[in-house]
């Protein structure tokens, strides 16, 4: 039975999704040592290296439904040793001794840093096209509620007006860096490993570098330039680019938190028929897909976190970073896909309150306006008397419990600088957001031009 988050039986579509699993599961794993091995094989064949039919026979066998898992598994356990188990299962199924050029050259690290990138390489396709498919998601909510007037909030309370599509827009902008950092980070990323002990490539003789390119070729990724066996920044800065997509996404999730709150409702989660929010409230509606993003969100930044220690090694090669990557590496590519699902999922049905919004402009009693008020005063007091005044207005007002307007008017100094009909322009939260809808369209104009998000309308 399971006993951690991840393949929990119970918990584990919290912590990551069935794609993922299947990418980073031990199968996977291994066969990704043994496409490794096929295209060593048939490479070295194609230069003379080794003999035609023996590359032909390791790439017919070199299928993990071929080997027995438990037993490499076992074997793993008494050799203390996480690759030649896995080896000698292929040899042993090969006829004709062809099996005795398997491995011919390279390190254990070549295999099992190439078998990692080549999964990360599929994984990277999953998070690109859900990263796209959140876009498109925010972009609709941008263009759709960029009209929207609410209250916008800083330091926890309410500030000043925006509009929800302005909100939306900047998740958009953030989303659309966040695409860039994921997509510009591939060239540099996707490469393997064929340099032998100690990176000097010693091991593959007059032929190593057109061995490596032909390798490569072979597996869809670059060529690195020198070892980096040593180097881990590679897997070091993909994963820190996880940590920032799903902080971002966390961050989302967290604000439809706050704004699900009842007292203030403007924002909820989708709620589908069966769903419970408490064994004993029967009325509860609980935000739990978010929370379980913010909650998975803070468990990948850590992760990052753990993955920055893999930049301190040993000499050439420190096989304590290999044990540090096992752990760090999938996980954060499983909480990765866990929060972008989730989120794709929270967002194509998020409920939207435009009246509660509207509502929620009034609950200052005006005062939120304040803004507005001292800048129409300004032009007649100066700036700086208008902030003393209209301050000292708002916090006696705010002490007395009564309105904006109720509280202006029991100024001599505002009733002279500004007219009733004036005073109720002014008051109209509705009509100071500010250039937020132009700043909307601005930024659903870059995203269409950029091109990120493919079937926009």
């Amino acid at each position: 039975m399971p006993s951690g988050v991840f393949d929990s039986i119970l918990l584990k579509h919290v912590w990551g999704t069935e794609e993922l699993r299947a990418i980073f599961n031990d199968e996977k794993r291994v066969q990704k040592w043994y496409d490794y091995e096929t295209a060593l094989a048939l490479s070295q064949a194609e230069l003379g290296i080794i003999p035609q039919a023996a590359a032909t026979e390791i790439a017919l066998k070199a299928k993990v439904a071929n080997v027995d898992l438990e037993a490499i598994a076992g074997e793993i356990r008494r050799t203390k040793h996480p690759l030649v188990p896995a080896l000698r299962a292929l040899q042993a199924i090969c006829h004709d001794g062809h099996g005795e050029y398997l491995h011919f050259g390279p390190t254990t690290q070549d295999v099992l840093d190439t078998g990692t990138m080549l999964q990360m390489r599929e994984a990277h396709a999953v998070f690109v096209r859900d990263l796209q498919d959140i876009g498109r998601e925010l972009f609709r909510l941008a263009e759709t509620y960029g009209d929207t007037p609410m209250a916008g909030r800083t330091h926890a309370v309410q500030a000043l007006p925006i509009t929800f599509g302005h909100k939306c827009a900047i998740w958009l902008a953030e989303a659309g860096r966040n695409y860039q950092r994921l997509t510009q980070l591939q060239e540099r990323t996707f490469v393997g490993s064929l340099v032998g002990a100690v990176g000097t490539q010693a091991s593959f003789g007059d032929l190593a570098f057109e061995l490596d390119n032909k390798v490569m070729a072979r597996l869809g990724l670059g060529v690195a330039s020198i070892s980096w066996q040593p180097a881990r920044d590679r897997f070091v800065e993909y994963v820190g680019v996880l940590g920032m997509i799903g902080g971002s996404l966390a961050k989302i999730a967290n604000e439809i938190i706050l704004l699900a709150h009842n007292e203030i409702a403007e924002l909820a989660e989708p709620f589908n028929e069966g769903k419970v929010g408490s064994s004993t409230m029967p009325h509860k509606r609980n935000p739990v897909i978010c929370e379980g993003i913010v909650a998975v969100g803070r468990t990948l930044r850590y992760t990052v976190a753990l993955m920055h220690e893999a930049l301190v090694l040993e000499h050439e090669r420190d096989a304590t970073v290999w044990r540090l990557e096992w752990k760090a590496l999938p996980e954060a590519c499983l909480m990765t896909g866990a929060i972008l699902e989730q989120m794709k999922y929270v967002l194509s049905d998020l409920q939207v309150h435009p009246g509660k919004m509207r509502g929620n402009l009034d609950v200052l009693g005006g005062f939120l306006l304040s803004e507005r008020v001292m800048f129409a005063l300004a032009e007649k007091l100066g700036k700086q008397t208008a902030h003393e005044l209209v301050y000292d207005l708002s916090m006696q007002g705010t002490s007395k419990g009564i309105t904006f307007r109720q509280a202006l008017m029991e100024s001599a100094q505002v009733k002279q600088a500004i007219g009733t009909e004036e005073l109720g322009a002014l008051l109209d939260p509705t009509t100071y957001v500010g250039f937020a809808p132009e700043i909307v369209e601005r930024v659903l104009a870059e995203t269409r031009a950029s091109g990120w998000i493919t079937s926009l309308h």
